[in-house]
């Protein structure tokens, strides 16, 4: 059977923070019903439900995975979705196999995967193997946002994730921008 991995992102659309990628293979001749019972679309699950996939993959050993970013520098130089592809480059590149396939989860593949390419939209609800990487991607950004919460409170990252919501907003206006605000996006960009 030709070995095949799931590719999603993680924070595409806020305002600070790196954009996450992961790519999964999952083993299905070794991952229980109960185990597949837990991957679903990150955003379909509670931060709890997220960490316990997470771990019950981490601990199954049916899953490989790899984590990769592209920084708030590469975002605003390439513009979000090039970042985008270049963490999912690099989540790919870090499996230690190449599959034969990678199925993206929504209707842009990156150029030069070094393999075959397939998008499927909305495919965290149609494809284990997306979904187990929407999970990886959104708890290591998760897990970066709430460091850097720690590091530059105020924003509200640790709730947030660095979107745009009331908090962050008045905390741009109260405290400026830090560096690691995405600084080519609204309403940062006016800031400049």
């Amino acid at each position: 059977m030709a070995r095949v991995a799931g590719i999603d992102e993680a924070g595409r659309g806020p305002l600070a923070g790196p954009v996450y990628a992961a790519a999964a293979v999952i083993d299905r001749a070794r991952a229980t019903r109960k185990l597949l019972r837990m991957i679903d679309d990150s955003k379909k699950l509670t931060h709890e439900r997220r960490e316990q996939a997470y771990e019950a993959m981490l601990a199954s050993g049916a899953v490989q995975f790899a984590v990769a970013e592209a920084s708030v520098e590469e975002i605003d130089r390439v513009n979000i979705l090039q970042a985008t592809f270049l963490a999912m480059c690099r989540a790919l590149q870090a499996l230690p196999e190449l599959p034969a396939v990678a199925l993206v989860d929504g209707n842009h593949a990156p150029p030069d995967l070094g393999c075959r390419a397939e998008t499927i939209v909305g495919g965290d609800a149609h494809s284990y193997s997306i979904a187990a990487a929407s999970i990886f991607a959104k708890v290591a950004r998760d897990r970066c946002m709430t460091k850097l919460a720690e590091a530059f409170p105020g924003y509200g990252w640790e709730s947030n994730r660095g979107y745009g919501s009331a908090q962050h907003l008045a905390a741009l206006k109260l405290l400026g921008p830090t560096p690691h605000h995405r600084m080519s996006f609204a309403p940062l960009n006016r800031l400049v």
